[in-house]
């Protein structure tokens, strides 16, 4: 069975890992849908979020691989955990006067923020799962997208209620 793996792995924060990572999925043809990376609350440590597609076979074998490498110091599955998970993405459209009520309406229902507006564009800033951004994109495409920059998904477990 087919599905996307939400898959948290704390790293050496060193040059050279990210490549070994990511060389992991690549060896077994998987493409990586999401990636983002960055320091932890400790300096030395950085935390790599990583979405993924694939069968749970075989995602199981590359995490004990990721877990026999020298520089991973942590793996974390969310696929079947509780976790929080969002995506930044800022999202560049043409503006003609008629529409601009209509994209500050759209924005505001998604509670996404008008983060600069030129003469011709307005670009807009969404903070939301990678579901509802898809949504957001859907919707607002009927404007005309000029450029779009998502940061990818991260996530952090959620606590024990």
């Amino acid at each position: 069975m087919k599905n996307v793996h939400i898959i948290s792995v704390w790293v050496e924060n060193k040059a050279g890992v990210l490549s070994k990572v990511s060389g992991l999925f690549a060896s077994r043809g998987y493409n990586i849908l999401s990636l983002s990376v960055g320091e932890t609350e400790d300096p030395e440590v950085s935390r790599m979020t990583i979405v993924v597609e694939g069968d749970d076979k075989i995602i199981e074998q590359v995490k004990k691989q990721l877990n026999k490498l020298i520089d991973t110091i942590k793996v974390i599955d969310f696929t079947k955990k509780s976790c929080i998970n969002k995506e930044l993405c800022y999202v560049k459209l043409n503006m003609k006067t008629k529409e601009k009520s209509d994209i500050i309406m759209t924005s505001q229902i998604f509670g996404a923020k008008i983060v600069d507006i030129g003469k011709k564009t307005i670009t807009i800033e969404i903070v939301d799962t990678d579901k509802r951004v898809n949504e957001f994109l859907k919707l607002v495409s009927d404007f005309g997208i000029i450029e779009i920059a998502r940061s990818g998904i991260v996530a952090i477990a959620e606590d024990e209620k």
